[in-house]
């Protein structure tokens, strides 16, 4: 590669912008800026009227347990996981970046926390069931299969 080559590559790399993400019109370090109330005018009613009425003292204890990882992690490394059974907790702009294991049930399923699951619950991201593999019918699935052969 001569040097034109390498000052095109430069040039096309410093071209490529990436959409900014937006969360009802409001860009990500605005977003992080808001209290609870002010965020809680963004999201659907449900979740608040759940803000409005006060975060109780279990999803407090966990937003301070993320703010505690997010605080002991390098400025480049990824946080602790925070492991928690809150599945109906309301992901806040400031949890954006941590890692989370969400209980399914059975075992924690690791959560990185992106922008775009502000708003939504915690538990839409960690599925409880083993979905369906439908492979070939088994013994009593119809009248044909109760004919096993012996040999």
């Amino acid at each position: 590669m001569d040097e034109s080559e390498m000052e095109r590559a430069a040039a096309l790399r410093k071209k490529r912008t990436f959409r900014k993400f937006m969360f009802r019109g409001i860009e990500l370090e605005k977003l992080l800026d808001l209290n609870h109330e002010e965020f809680a005018k963004l999201i659907h009613a449900r979740a608040r009227r759940r803000i409005y009425r006060g975060l109780k003292s279990k999803p407090k204890r966990f937003i301070g347990r993320l703010r505690k990882a997010k605080k002991n992690c390098g400025p480049m490394d990824k946080p602790e996981p925070v492991k928690t059974h809150l599945r109906d907790m309301i992901i806040m702009p400031e949890m954006i970046g941590s890692i989370v294991g969400v209980y399914n049930g059975k075992v924690f399923n690791g959560i990185e926390i992106k922008p775009e699951m502000v708003g939504h619950y915690l538990g839409e991201f960690s599925i409880t069931y083993k979905p369906v593999r439908h492979g070939r019918p088994g013994i009593g699935s119809t009248n044909s299969s109760r004919f096993i052969p012996l040999k």
